[in-house]
C-alpha cells in the first residue's frame, strides 16, 4: 500500500495540484487554453534549467566510479526496457506499434523526472544532481532499439515514392533531437561555467532555480489540459495497452529500485533512478518514431504515455517508490 502521508505531501504541491486543475478544466468543459507558444517555451526552459544545474553538480561530484556506474545503469535499462516490453507487447500488437510503444517506455519522462526532484525538495532528502546526465542519455538508446527491431522484424509497409529514413537521419533523431541537444548542451556549459567558480553559476541561479517552481507549475497546468484531452484515445487503446501502461512502470521502477540498492544509490538518487526508467517519453520518442516509423498508430504510443502513465507517476508511482526505496535501501 501507498504511504497515505507521502502520497499526500506529493499530491497537495502546487504542481501536482495545478496538474488536476488542468484536467478538470477539459473534463467541464471550460475554455482554459495556454497559447500554443508557451508550452514549447516552458519546456526548453525546464531542459536548461535542469541540465544546468545537473551540469554544476556534475563539476562538484567529479567524474568518479559511482557517477559512472549509475549512468551507466540508466543507459543499460534505457536499452533492456524496450526488449522485455516489445515482447509483451508483441502478444496483442504489430511489430510496428509493438516497437514504437516499447521505445517509448524504454526512454524517460523529463517532467516526471523534474516532478521527483521537486517531491525531494520538499522533503528535504538529498540526491545527487548528476543523476540529470542519466536523464539526457536515456532517450537515445531506447530510440535506436526501437527502430532496430522494426528493421529486424519488420516488413516496411512504406508507400510507394515515399521518401526511405536512412540510419543517418535516425541517429540523427536519437542523439540530435531538440530535448536530448539542449539536456545535453546545458549540462556541457553548466560544467564549464562551474569549472571558473561560483561566480558564473550564481548569476545563472535566480533564473535556473528561483523561477523553476513556478514555471514547473505552469507547465503542469497545461500538461493536465493535455493529458485529459488524450483519455478518449486511451479508452479507444482498449485494456491490454491501459494494464501496460500502469503495471510496467511498477515493473521498471521495481527492477531499477533493486538496481539502485545494488550500486548502493541513495535513497534520494534512487528515487530519481527509479523515475527515470519508470518514465514513457511523449516528446523525443514520438517525434522519431513518427518520422521513421510511419506504419506505428501515434494515438497508441502517446496516449499510453501521456494520458495514463505519466499521471499515475506523479500521483501514484513517486511515493509508492520512494516508500519502496525506504524499506530496502537504509538512510544515511
Amino acid at each position: 500500500m501507498v504511504d497515505t502521508a507521502l502520497a499526500l505531501q506529493n499530491i497537495l504541491t502546487p504542481p501536482v495540484l495545478f496538474f488536476f486543475l488542468g484536467m478538470l478544466a477539459v473534463l467541464l468543459g471550460s475554455d482554459l487554453e495556454i497559447p500554443a507558444p508557451l508550452p514549447k517555451l516552458f519546456s526548453l526552459y525546464l531542459l536548461l534549467a535542469i541540465g544546468f544545474t545537473g551540469g554544476v553538480q556534475l563539476e562538484r561530484s567529479g567524474l568518479s566510479l559511482t557517477v559512472l556506474l549509475s549512468v551507466g545503469a540508466a543507459v543499460f535499462m534505457a536499452s533492456v526496457i524496450p526488449l522485455y516490453s516489445f515482447l509483451i507487447l508483441r502478444t496483442r500488437l504489430d511489430v510496428y506499434n509493438s516497437a514504437a510503444i516499447a521505445a517509448a517506455y524504454g526512454s524517460t519522462s523529463a517532467v516526471t523526472y523534474i516532478t521527483a526532484e521537486s517531491f525531494l525538495r520538499v522533503l528535504e532528502l538529498p540526491y545527487d544532481g548528476f543523476m540529470v546526465a542519466a536523464l539526457a542519455l536515456m532517450e537515445s538508446p531506447a530510440i535506436i532499439v526501437g527502430l532496430l527491431l522494426v528493421r529486424l522484424l519488420g516488413r516496411s509497409s512504406r508507400k510507394p515514392g515515399q521518401e526511405k529514413v536512412g540510419p543517418g537521419a535516425v541517429l540523427h533523431e536519437a542523439f540530435l533531437n531538440s530535448s536530448v541537444f539542449l539536456l545535453i548542451g546545458s549540462l556541457l556549459v553548466g560544467f564549464l561555467v562551474a569549472q571558473q567558480g561560483p561566480t558564473g553559476v550564481q548569476k545563472l541561479e535566480i533564473f535556473t532555480d528561483k523561477l523553476f517552481y513556478g514555471v514547473l507549475t505552469f507547465f503542469l497546468l497545461d500538461m493536465g489540459l493535455v493529458a485529459a484531452r488524450r483519455l478518449n484515445e486511451l479508452r479507444r487503446a482498449g485494456p491490454f495497452l491501459i494494464g501496460f501502461a500502469v503495471l510496467m512502470p511498477l515493473v521498471n521502477a521495481f527492477l531499477a529500485i533493486g538496481l539502485a540498492a545494488v550500486l548502493g544509490m541513495s535513497q534520494g538518487t534512487a528515487l530519481l533512478f527509479a523515475v527515470l526508467c519508470a518514465g514513457s517519453s511523449y516528446i523525443a520518442v514520438p517525434a522519431a518514431m513518427r518520422m521513421t516509423v510511419p506504419e506505428a498508430n501515434p494515438s497508441l504510443y502517446i496516449s499510453t504515455g501521456l494520458g495514463l502513465t505519466f499521471p499515475f507517476n506523479i500521483i501514484v508511482g513517486i511515493p509508492l517508490y520512494l516508500q519502496v526505496i525506504k524499506t530496502v535501501i537504509p538512510a544515511g
